[in-house]
């Protein structure tokens, strides 16, 4: 298993990618021990007054998880952004008919953004002229906006919105009265939605092992596979060499903090050796 140089110990989390059926590290902890205090002479004064190495740690969460976040949630359209993170989480859009009251519509989106923005959403609206509805609709769903509000001369007359979700395409018509309500549920349904979606694809994703045979069909299925693993450094090394291709060489993702029953007599999928623990392989970015 990798770890950092001179460190203890690095533990991570990884990504996968279904559609590539690849690995993608989103964040590291490396456990430096006292040894750089060592090599340094990084010292400090505990409570009892007596000088001791200080223990460090290295830690860091990857600008690549927005590319794991794009490709894990996007879709034909575009990009479907989770409300928590989103810029922009609801986007207000006139919707005016031929002869209908401009100036009423667009004080209504006005009055619209200013309500969610009061209340802690980011809101914005697009006024702009030279664009059909219906342009706009694809343009803010390519940008992955959460929620997008139309308001017409319908919507006036009823005292209410249309609300339409981006990760599914559900249209909802909400009174005014409960604008700010509905919308945080809303997101709060988005959120929640796409995080299980995106649970559910990586499960389905994972298999088991437990012989080189079904590990290679498994690795050429685009899987993210758990395996019995000796733990010994060589045996990995070997694996890269043996299944090193077009598709490049397959590598342990990291370990699991929780670990599936090892049953007594587990062998090691690559060696035939008694496995020592239960590992994540597959190929990674």
């Amino acid at each position: 298993m990798e770890k950092f140089a001179g460190g203890l110990y690095t533990t991570s989390v990884e990504a996968f990618i279904p559609n590539t059926g690849r690995g993608i590290q989103g964040a590291t902890s490396h456990c430096l021990g006292q040894n750089f205090a060592k090599m340094f002479d990084i010292t400090f004064e505990n409570e009892k007054g007596v000088r001791e190495m200080v223990w460090q740690n290295s830690w860091a969460y990857t600008t690549r998880s927005i590319g794991v976040m794009v490709m894990t949630h996007g879709d034909d359209k575009g990009l479907v952004l989770p409300p928590k993170v989103a810029p922009i989480q609801v986007i207000v859009i006139p919707v005016p008919y031929k002869d209908a009251d401009t100036t009423a519509i667009k004080g209504a989106c006005e009055s619209t953004v200013y309500t969610l923005d009061q209340s802690g959403i980011r809101a914005d609206q697009d006024t702009r002229e030279n664009y059909s509805p219906g342009w706009k609709y694809s343009h803010w769903e390519m940008k992955g906006v959460p929620l997008r509000i139309e308001i017409g001369p319908k919507d006036l007359a009823n005292k209410q919105v249309r609300v339409v979700r981006r990760d599914n395409g559900a249209k909802v018509d909400i009174p005014v009265t409960n604008l700010v309500e509905e919308v945080k549920v809303l997101l709060d349904e988005i959120q929640k939605n796409l995080f299980k979606t995106a649970q559910e694809k990586r499960d389905a994703c994972v298999h088991v092992v437990n012989t080189w045979d079904e590990f290679t069909t498994a690795l050429n299925n685009k899987k993210l596979i758990l395996a019995p693993w000796c733990d010994e450094e060589e045996i990995e090394k070997n694996v890269k060499t043996r299944t090193k291709g077009e598709l490049g060489a397959a590598k342990t993702l990291c370990t699991p903090f929780e670990q599936p029953e090892l049953p007594e007599g587990t062998l090691c999928f690559a060696s035939g050796k008694p496995a020592k623990k239960w590992s994540f392989w597959g190929r990674s970015y």
